[in-house]
């Protein structure tokens, strides 16, 4: 429930910062300041409504244009962000300004009208001493420069203004146009097809015998209510056309019940390689009914492996269940998967977090491949990815170990990939 709470506020407080930087500030009072008011308020419910609803299982129909405007949302965060210092400097150089020109104006002079009680009218100079009639007007006295003129006092900041609202409203259709059109770029890029990725793995254990042995590596495949059937098709599509001695399946395939998205897995059944497919749970397969799912991608021909290992050839291929899994009594097992092998042997384990790894090291892996940060998806977001994971996209070791991290196929929330493109990863074992 706290999580709830805090995730509304942030909601509440981004949307507030959002239509003072895009409503309040750029429009001037009137009809469309309330339109854009309206708008505002609107969409600060339409974005909890989906993260919140639609992966309940509640306004589906909301999924699309929900998810769009949370990335939308993220980036005119980003660029008003951004444009936040050279506005600023944009706007004490125009204060700067003002202030020189003033100082530099010629003075003018200062004259003082008499009306004597005999109607006659004498005008004196600054400085000068005039006598005359009681009733008097000086033009030289304080704020009687604008009345003379007939102004008022405000219209001196007018300029001022004008170049505020200007500055204003310059930000935000740059920033509009910028958030559109990357978001844009994005959905593209994320319902497309995924790329292949190649990496050769260099192992001093391999058997001379599996030199050039392919995995096809591919996870966060998401297939969820955004997707359909297509999505699963064209992965699989990728994944056959590799041509892969072994196929590993590292987690989050599905976002919700076999009953709703079984059909959109049908395709999985396609997959082709030499010694088979494999599978272990991430995080979403726990949100989604992890049994019926390990069941059912049984059922389509890919083997979940639950803490163990098989032997294929002169190399061990073990998986262990997501880390999430010890919140619904199914951990992960390290020492059931790896412990008591032959360590002359070469081992590669499946597991869905790369921080997993740490808990991997005292085994002696020689490789872990991963998925579950997604590279990412949407940068810059993938800084704030480095904050839980050791390793957010391609090779790095941790602990020791040598970890391999793929993009994921698929997306989670907004169908939207900047900077980290879907992809199938071909990991090619070579003898060191």
């Amino acid at each position: 429930m706290s999580f709830i709470v805090v995730v509304l506020l942030v909601i509440g407080l981004i949307h507030l910062y959002l239509w003072k930087r895009l409503v309040r500030d750029p429009l001037r009072p009137g009809i469309s300041r309330r339109i854009g008011t309206a708008v505002v308020l609107l969409l600060a419910v339409l974005a909890p409504l989906t993260l919140v609803g639609v992966r309940a299982g509640y306004f589906r129909w909301l999924a699309w244009p929900g998810y769009l405007w949370i990335a939308v949302m993220f980036y005119l965060l980003v660029t008003l962000a951004v444009l936040e210092i050279p506005q600023l400097l944009v706007d004490r150089l125009w204060v700067r300004a003002r202030k020189t020109e003033s100082a530099i104006a010629p003075s003018t002079s200062v004259v003082s009208t008499v009306t004597s009680s005999a109607g006659e009218t004498v005008t004196g100079g600054l400085g000068e001493t005039v006598s005359g009639s009681s009733e008097e007007t000086a033009t030289g006295g304080p704020g009687a420069t604008a009345a003379a003129e007939g102004g008022d006092p405000a219209d001196d900041d007018r300029p001022g203004l004008e170049r505020r609202l200007l500055l204003a409203r310059g930000a935000a259709i740059f920033a509009g146009l910028t958030a559109t059109g990357i978001t844009g770029y994005g959905v593209k890029t994320a319902t497309g097809m995924p790329q292949i990725d190649r990496f050769p793995m260099p192992m001093p254990k391999l058997p001379r015998a599996m030199d050039g042995t392919r995995l096809a590596v591919v996870s966060d495949i998401h297939i969820g209510p955004l997707t359909g059937v297509d999505h699963a098709r064209r992965i699989v599509q990728v994944i056959n056309s590799v041509n892969a001695d072994l196929v590993c399946v590292v987690g989050d395939l599905v976002d919700g019940s076999v009953a709703e998205l079984g059909r959109f897995a049908a395709p999985l059944a396609d997959i082709q390689s030499r010694h088979g497919a494999f599978f272990v749970t991430g995080n979403h397969e726990y949100y989604s009914g992890a049994e019926e799912w390990i069941q059912e991608v049984d059922r389509l021909g890919i083997r979940p492996l639950r803490n163990e290992r098989v032997a294929i050839n002169g190399l061990d291929l073990a998986g262990v269940n997501d880390l999430t899994g010890a919140q619904q009594g199914d951990p992960a097992d390290y020492a059931r998967a790896l412990g008591d092998r032959d360590t002359t042997r070469p081992v590669v384990l499946m597991a869905h977090q790369p921080v997993a790894a740490r808990d991997a090291a005292p085994f002696g892996v020689d490789l872990q491949v991963s998925g579950h940060t997604h590279g990412g998806q949407m940068a810059p977001f993938n800084m704030l990815v480095k904050l839980q994971q050791p390793v957010v996209s391609g090779f790095g070791e941790v602990d020791g170990v040598p970890v391999y991290v793929t993009n994921g196929a698929g997306f989670w929330g907004p169908p939207v990939r900047v900077g980290a493109p879907p992809q199938v990863t071909v990991i090619e074992l070579r003898v060191a």
